[in-house]
Order: C-alpha cells, then sequence, then structure tokens
C-alpha cells in the first residue's frame, strides 16, 4: 500500500480501538460509553484526477469504509459497506477506480480491490486466502491500466512484488521482495520505480526497479541499522527525494541524482533538523516545492521548501498537535491533509499556498461532546536509571486532588511513538478522575534511530527499567498515589504490561493486556511468517537465541503475578495469535489471580466494532475503577 503514510493509518487505527468520553455520572459509565462510540475520524486523503473529488476512509457507519465527497466541500457519498474495515484508498490515474485494502475480519491476511467511484463493479485483485498483501502505487500507462501490490502468496515469509493489469485476470510476479516489501513510487513513464524492503525491523532499504529489465540497484548503502521509509520521484525523473538517515541519527530531506541511464548518484542531504524527525514529505506535481513535516517531540510542524533554491518557508502552525498523509492538487495549489489532536478527532484540512487559507474541511461527528473539555497533555520528561531521558504525555484530571490515581499506558510498536492523538480510553478514564501517563520507553521511534535500537535483543530488559523509573518519578512528584497505579498497552504494550506485573508484582493494583505477547516461543511459531521473519533483530533468533527469547517471555514469570489482569483479544488475530492470550488467562485462573477475558470472536488484531468498542471501554474502566478502591475515582463532568 505503499506503506501509505503507516504512522498516520497506525495512530488513526489504534485510536479507534476505545471510545471517548465526555464526562460522566455516578453509575453511568456504560451509558455514556456507548452513546461516544459514534465519533467519527477520517484517514487516507485520494485527490482525484482532476481535482475535484476527494476519495477517503471514514468510520461514519462504525465500520472503516470509503467515501468520497466535493474537494470544495458537500455531503459525502458512501463507496462501500463491507462488514469487514478498510484502511487506505487510492484512486487511479484516470479517475475510473478506487483501489483499496480490507482486512477480513480484522485479521492481518489484507486484501487488495478495486471499486468504481460510484460503488460499482468491487472486485478483489489478490486471491483471498491466508496471505497478506498490500497496496502499491498505480501505473500511469493508461493504455493498460496497472496496479503495484505485494503479496506472500509464493512464499508466506517474504512479500514479494506483483502487478496487476486491470484488463486481466491474474496478478504477475516482479520481482522477489523481503519480510515487507512495497513500490513507493513509479516513474511517470512506468520505466523506474522505488522499491522499498525490510528485512529486519531494525533495518531497511530503497532500491530502483527496472520495469523493462527487472534489474535492481540499491539506493541507500549504509551500515544497519537505517530508516528510508520512502521515496519519490520528480516528475522529470531527474532525481529521486527520499527520507533518509544513512549518515545521521535523525530522518532527513534527501535526494539523489539520477543520470539518463538511471544510475544513481549519492545520497544528499537537502534539509535536516537536529531536534526532529522528518515524519514525511511530498512534492508538487511540477516539482517545484516540497511539504515537510517534521515530528518535534511528537508534534508536527509544515514546512515548504522551494526546491531549485532550497528557501524554507514557514508552513501555517496546526490546529492540531498532529498533522499528516499530505497531498497536493493537481495544480499544486492546495494542500490536503489528516490532522487530529488530544481532543480533536482525525479530520481533513485544505492549505491554500496562494492565500495562506488553512481551513477545516471535514467535521467528524462527536453528538454530544464537548471537544474543548477534553483533556490534553503536558509534557514531561524524567531520568531512566541509567540517566537515559525519557518523555512522556502527562494527562491530568480536570478536577484532582493530588495524588491521583493513573494508569500508565505503553504503546504497540514497539517502532511506534506515544503522540498526543485522539484515545477515547485515555478520555474515558480522565472522565473517571483517573490521570493517564503515557511514555515513549526506549525504543521508541521520533527521536532517532539510536534510541529506537536501544531496546534490541538483550537491551529489551532495560525498558522495563524504564517503566520502574517512570512509576518513581510520579510518585516522588507527589503526581501519583502508588497505592492506586494501574498499567495498559496494547499489543507491544500489551507484552510490556504483563512484563511489567511478573518483573514488579506489587507496583500496580490493577492491568490490562489487549493483544500482548506472552510467550515469545509461541509468538513466533504462530504468528505471520512474513512477521516472523523480520522481528528476528527486534527480540531475538527463535533458534539461536532461545534461551534469550525465554527470559524475555513472561509466560515464564506469570508465577510472580497477583496483579488483577483485563485481557482482551480478538479471535482472528494474525499477528499476535489467540494463543498468547489463552495461556495468560489458563495460568492465572489456575492459581486463583483476578482475570477477566474479553476474546471477540468478529475481531482481529484490536478492536473495531461499535458494540465491542463499548464493551471493551466500558470493562477497562470497570476494571480501574474496582482495584483502585471506593472513592479513588469520583466521577468529573468534562462538559456536555
Amino acid at each position: 500500500m505503499s506503506r501509505v503514510k503507516s504512522w498516520l493509518l497506525a495512530t488513526v487505527m489504534i485510536s479507534m480501538l476505545a471510545v471517548p468520553v465526555f464526562g460522566q455520572e455516578a453509575g453511568s459509565v456504560e451509558a455514556t460509553v456507548t452513546s461516544m462510540a459514534h465519533v467519527g475520524a477520517v484517514w487516507s486523503p485520494s485527490i482525484s484526477p482532476d481535482g475535484t473529488q476527494l476519495a477517503f476512509v471514514a468510520t461514519l457507519t462504525g465500520v472503516p469504509q470509503i467515501w468520497t465527497m466535493p474537494l470544495d466541500g458537500g455531503f459525502p457519498r458512501q463507496v462501500t459497506s463491507f462488514n469487514d474495515p478498510i484502511q487506505a484508498v487510492s484512486w487511479s490515474p484516470d479517475g475510473q477506480y478506487l483501489a483499496f485494502i480490507m482486512f477480513p475480519g480484522g485479521g492481518m491476511n489484507s486484501q487488495v480491490y478495486v471499486v468504481r467511484p460510484d460503488g460499482t463493479e468491487p472486485r478483489r485483485l489478490s486471491d483471498g486466502g491466508k496471505e497478506t498483501n498490500l497496496l502499491g502505487p498505480w501505473m500511469h500507462n493508461s493504455r493498460s491500466l496497472g496496479l503495484t501490490l505485494s503479496s506472500a502468496k509464493r512464499d508466506p515469509a517474504v512479500m514479494d512484488l506483483y502487478s496487476f493489469d486491470l484488463g486481466g485476470t491474474s496478478m504477475r510476479m516482479l520481482t522477489k521482495g523481503a519480510g515487507l516489501s512495497s513500490f513507493m513510487d513509479i516513474s511517470d513513464d512506468d520505466h523506474w520505480g522505488i522499491l522499498w524492503k525490510m528485512e529486519q525491523r531494525v533495518d531497511e532499504n530503497l532500491y530502483l526497479y527496472d520495469f523493462k529489465s527487472g534489474k535492481e540497484t540499491l539506493l541507500t548503502p549504509h551500515e544497519p541499522p537505517g530508516n528510508f521509509p520512502n521515496g519519490k520521484f520528480s516528475p522529470d525523473g531527474s532525481a529521486i527525494y527520499l527520507q533518509s538517515s544513512q549518515n545521521s541519527d535523525h530522518t532527513v530531506f534527501a535526494q539523489i541524482r539520477l543520470g539518463r541511464d538511471g544510475k544513481p548518484g549519492p545520497i544528499e542531504v537537502v534539509d535536516e533538523r537536529k531536534d526532529a524527525d522528518l515524519q514525511e514529505f511530498e512534492i508538487t506535481p511540477d516539482g517545484t516545492t516540497a511539504s515537510l513535516i517534521w515530528n518535534v517531540g511528537g508534534r508536527s510542524e509544515l514546512q515548504f521548501m522551494d526546491l531549485k533554491t532550497r528557501k524554507i518557508t514557514q508552513g501555517p502552525a496546526l490546529l492540531t498537535e498532529i498533522g499528516g498523509d499530505l497531498s497536493f492538487t493537481p495544480d499544486g495549489h492546495k494542500a490536503i491533509f489528516v490532522g487530529f489532536g488530544s481532543a480533536a478527532p482525525p479530520d481533513f484540512f485544505s492549505y491554500d499556498r496562494t492565500t495562506n487559507e488553512l481551513k477545516q474541511i471535514t467535521f467528524s461527528p462527536h453528538p454530544g461532546v464537548n471537544l474543548g473539555k477534553l483533556v490534553k497533555p503536558e509534557l514531561v520528561t524524567y531520568r531512566s536509571f541509567d540517566g537515559l531521558e525519557i518523555s512522556g504525555w502527562l494527562y491530568r484530571p480536570l478536577k484532582a486532588t493530588y495524588p491521583i490515581p493513573l494508569v500508565l499506558t505503553a504503546h504497540g510498536g514497539p517502532e511506534e511513538q506515544e503522540r498526543p492523538s485522539f484515545l477515547g480510553s485515555y478520555q474515558a478514564l480522565l472522565g473517571q478522575g483517573i490521570g493517564i501517563f503515557a511514555p515513549n520507553f526506549r525504543g521508541s521511534t521520533g527521536f532517532g534511530k539510536n534510541f529506537q535500537n536501544l531496546d534490541n535483543r538483550e537491551l529489551r530488559f532495560n525498558v522495563l527499567k524504564d517503566i520502574k523509573a517512570g512509576v518513581d518519578y510520579l510518585v516522588n512528584q507527589k503526581i501519583a498515589d502508588p497505592k492506586r497505579l494501574g498499567m495498559f498497552g496494547f499489543s507491544y504494550g500489551g507484552y510490556l504490561t504483563l512484563a511489567a506485573v511478573s518483573q514488579y508484582p506489587h507496583l500496580f493494583a490493577a492491568a490490562a493486556d489487549m493483544s500482548g505477547i506472552v510467550n515469545f516461543e509461541t509468538f513466533f511459531a504462530h504468528t505471520e511468517p512474513w512477521m516472523a521473519s523480520i522481528s528476528k533483530s527486534e527480540y531475538g533468533d527463535p533458534v539461536t537465541e532461545k534461551d534469550l527469547l525465554a527470559r524475555l517471555s513472561p509466560i515464564h514469570q506469570l508465577d510472580q503475578v497477583v496483579t488483577p489482569l483485563l485481557v482482551i483479544h480478538g479471535a482472528n488475530d494474525t499477528n499476535v495469535p489467540v494463543i498468547e492470550a489463552e495461556q495468560i488467562v489458563k495460568n492465572l485462573k489456575g492459581r486463583n489471580i483476578p482475570v477477566e477475558y474479553l476474546l471477540f470472536a468478529d475481531e482481529g488484531h484490536g478492536v473495531e466494532k461499535i458494540e465491542n468498542r463499548v464493551k471493551y471501554a466500558t470493562a477497562l474502566v470497570r476494571l480501574f475503577q474496582k482495584y483502585f478502591g471506593a472513592g479513588g475515582v469520583a466521577p468529573v463532568d468534562t462538559g456536555r
């Protein structure tokens, strides 16, 4: 799917796992959560070739589906109505089709489809089996409308590269890939492609692919680890622009000049910041300007660069903490992007470069919710056991008597970053007077590749020390009540939660794990083979490093756990299969440790459907209410 700004999709999809709560009266948790499950979100904007329409994904019906609307404003029109969630959409160069990726049952065996913009003629291009497929960019040749995609159909441990001619009936293999692979961009003459490959989760590369000969040329020589998450051709094909960490800690904006024969030159840094990673970039259709969105400590900053003079112009101050997934209209005058934040659900914004006007063009529904009364976080830092500075987002209840009951959260990934996003589970707890601390432990992205790789293999034990140091900081600062501490995490964050309650059995009064790993042996044996193949450098090799993986696995320390636990999992989860949850629940029940198990038969890696989100969010709030004790979580009115 050209990774389609994967940082943003991951953030938005995770934000939909819970529902925001706007303030509660005693005993009204279920009713409030239910009413708030309909707060909407939009993402994956794709502008039609004529610049008049916008296709996007929205949760307006509860399950993410495709919609279209006039770019200058108007009522949205629903294109798809499947029962399964759609993650990304892309308009064909001739405007006749929309390509999209859908997740059957919420599982990772994603499938690639096309549909007419009016919703007719839906057609699955991938085989529809258990293998994972990713959506790539369209070809440009109007005589043969083609789409690129990646698929693990040949080898479930490898994502190979394919094309699909919409006049045909089957995928054509182009070249072998890696654990994860995708085309980032294709030149206007369809001669060249920029191919992204991730052999291991700590390292990636870009290649120049010749569609005529099938030859691949490495564009990003470097000593691992290295981050090269995106590359785009200049419209005239004379250069490739890319995000690069070749000779720097932070990801920078760079270029590679191409000879007439396509021979690439070295990577040249075009722009860099010592305080930020380049989150994403885009090039105007005429090739004169680049948009640069920087990740500055978790917030987004927008700039524009004149590619001829290299002059930087500061973009408008964003109306939300985070912005991204930016696209230019065909004339290059307007930029359309997604904006969202801790108190703002994802919406589309339009920035007119000629008039300097920034305006919101969609308004995600939030019936009965006063967004202005939701809690925004403050950024705080603390020192871990070895002096390493860790930052985190502290959400304080609007009315609080300190020290407060508080839940420490752990993000997924590990290659993700806690940012001030619209996360309903946080607002649900805050509405009950419970604070949130959301740190970026070592291993998180957004702080340079050195920080990102401080948790690999044996170093992962240090992340648990970061957790303990964070708790000590909150308690010593009289922010958190040591007797009313909790922890909650999703995916990798679920793993950290399980590891923390095993390592520090008396630290937390209660904890919740969603889709977390408890046993690396069973994880590697049952996860998607491509996921297993790229995860060895992150966690350890299941063949040669069995002892390390055993020591990292909470399953072997569960006999230490005394913390009451809520376990949440989707039966269709192929990323972290349900066997992980089953092992936890069996162990704790066998030792009479309080454990509640929510298994959703129609969910995958996360919780998407409204009725399931209501059940999960209610259980999460009730868990901490119960174990933080009577009177410890007084209801707070945050405005209706």
